[in-house]
């Protein structure tokens, strides 16, 4: 059974009133309240289609018709309209992420703060956990002939390495030079800088002779330097959930939902492994601890490179396109944020 046009309407049109008033709908109230030229009567029996198709279920106890999983699918991937964001709510933003640039470690928390309060919503943000952390210095640990661990040292004690298989053979003075050079270059420099680095030209430039080795070292030495920036998690908005029907008429969810909140290394893992861009995970499509939720992420960028997370998570019943389209600009107001500062990282 194909959905045609009548069934994108009257699923469109259930969807946005359920949105809106987390009332089941019923084919009365859409007859009298949206000018579909139809009676009550084929509403109703394009309603039993949409429900036979999964898109729409029923509570017992009522008549109406509420959104399924699968019904909010097909709204976000086809019928969503996110659209552009007023000009004034884009400066009300702006303005207030401005005012927390000058304190940089505090700009992604800033963020998240005021996405929870925009979409009265439970927001989080992912973040580096120490973007000013240091690079003291470089060192190559042999293991066998086409095996070496790299080991970053940070000005604050944190050390972190990875194994890294080279595909030619190495000398121990080659790597000892390798290791000199690197540390001399990038001793001092914040990690975040030299994530926005182009280390390749840079070990090339150098070492001409050593370019093979180079171009082995190059991918890893910015991979280890990730490492470095150990993921935190912010998080707002705890108690926007009771405000919400699903959960203030539902002690039990609200609490399964609360347990979700507080296990933040769980959380922290769901969210850092996540596809890149803006994705919406609707219900049954999350973990199983999710599944009686939504959540909606998107990337943050220091010169086009990934640095963390900014989304929402809260009720399958969420206003997807204006959600989204403040999650995608706070994500592209925070890349233009961390470009500029990257420019004065470089020349610390």
């Amino acid at each position: 059974m194909n959905l045609n046009e009548r069934k994108l309407q009257i699923l469109q049109a259930i969807i946005s009133e359920f949105i809106n008033t987390a009332e089941p709908v019923g084919s009365r109230y859409l007859s009298k309240s949206y000018n579909m030229g139809i009676s009550p009567a084929t509403i109703r029996n394009e309603m039993a289609d949409l429900e036979d198709m999964g898109y729409l279920t029923h509570p017992h106890t009522s008549a109406g018709r509420v959104p399924s999983d699968k019904g909010y699918r097909l709204y976000v991937d086809e019928l969503m309209d996110a659209g552009e964001l007023p000009e004034e709510k884009k400066q009300a933003i702006q303005s207030r992420l401005d005012q927390a640039r000058r304190e940089l470690d505090n700009t992604i928390e800033h963020a998240a703060d005021l996405l929870s309060e925009i979409t009265q919503l439970t927001s989080f943000a992912v973040a580096p956990g120490n973007l000013k952390s240091r690079l003291k210095y470089v060192q190559f640990l042999p293991v066998d002939s086409n095996t070496v661990v790299l080991m970053i040292v940070a000005e604050d004690g944190q050390v972190v390495n990875k194994a890294i298989r080279l595909s030619v053979p190495y000398k121990e003075k080659d790597l000892e030079l390798m290791s000199k050079m690197m540390t001399r270059n990038y001793m001092g420099k914040k990690v975040t800088a030299l994530m926005a680095m182009n280390i390749v030209e840079d070990f090339t430039k150098d070492m001409h002779s050593l370019s093979a080795l180079a171009r082995d070292v190059a991918p890893s030495f910015m991979k280890t330097l990730e490492k470095m920036l150990d993921a935190e998690l912010y998080m707002y908005g705890y108690t926007n959930l009771f405000k919400l029907p699903e959960f203030s008429a539902d002690m039990e969810r609200a609490v399964s939902f609360l347990r979700v909140l507080e296990d933040r290394d769980y959380l922290t893992d769901v969210l850092v492994n996540r596809d890149s861009g803006v994705i919406i995970t609707i219900g049954d499509e999350n973990a199983e601890a999710m599944k009686d939720c939504s959540l909606i992420t998107a990337d943050y960028c220091v010169n086009g490179r990934y640095v963390g997370k900014l989304g929402v998570i809260g009720p399958t019943r969420m206003r997807y396109g204006q959600v989204t389209s403040v999650i995608k600009y706070i994500c592209d107001h925070l890349s233009d944020t961390f470009q500029i500062e990257e420019e004065d990282y470089g020349k610390d």
